[in-house]
C-alpha cells in the first residue's frame, strides 16, 4: 500500500475513488516499528496543545 494524496477544496466532496481507497485502508491493522512506535499519552497531549496553539494563532491573524 502506498500514500495517496488528494486536494479537496472547502465545500467540495472527495472523489468516490479516494473515499473507497480510504475506507479500504482504514481496515488494515497498524504495524508499529522501531522507526514508528506508538504514541504515548504524554506525546498525544503535547500534540493536542501544539495544535490548539496553532489554531489560536491562525484566528488572531484573521
Amino acid at each position: 500500500m502506498g500514500i495517496i494524496k488528494s486536494t479537496v477544496v472547502v465545500g467540495q466532496k472527495p472523489p468516490k475513488k479516494i473515499l473507497k481507497e480510504a475506507r479500504k485502508a482504514a481496515r488494515y491493522p497498524i504495524n508499529y516499528t522501531a522507526d514508528c512506535p506508538p504514541s504515548t499519552p504524554e506525546a498525544l497531549k503535547e500534540f493536542a496543545q501544539l495544535a490548539a496553539e496553532r489554531d489560536r494563532r491562525k484566528r488572531n491573524k484573521q
